[in-house]
């Protein structure tokens, strides 16, 4: 499985990859990867982060939304959207885009 960096920046923008098929099931996305056969489920905040990766946008980007949207701390949000598009990226359902 390919990581990314363990401390990603706020500038490092990513993408979701082409190739899969995303549904709402009761508040929280599901997603088939066409190409791996398999099924995850983003649950609810990492519907949204998906969903504000089309477009391609970065980290900060990312975060300051979802601080807009949800009740965490900045510290939290980062980790845990670094956390999540690490996941993502080593499951190859994202990808690094280039700058606008």
């Amino acid at each position: 499985m390919n990581h990314i960096s363990e401390q990603l920046l706020p500038t490092d923008r990513f993408e979701q990859c082409e190739g899969n098929i995303v549904s709402d099931m009761a508040g929280e996305k599901v997603m088939l990867s066409v190409e791996k056969g398999k099924y995850y489920n983003l649950g609810e905040v990492g519907g949204r982060i998906w969903e504000l990766l089309s477009p391609p946008s970065t980290v900060a980007q990312v975060v300051d939304r979802l601080l807009e949207e949800y009740e965490v701390s900045r510290e939290t949000c980062l980790a845990q959207v670094n956390a999540f598009l690490d996941h993502l990226y080593a499951e190859g359902l994202i990808q690094r885009s280039q700058p606008e």
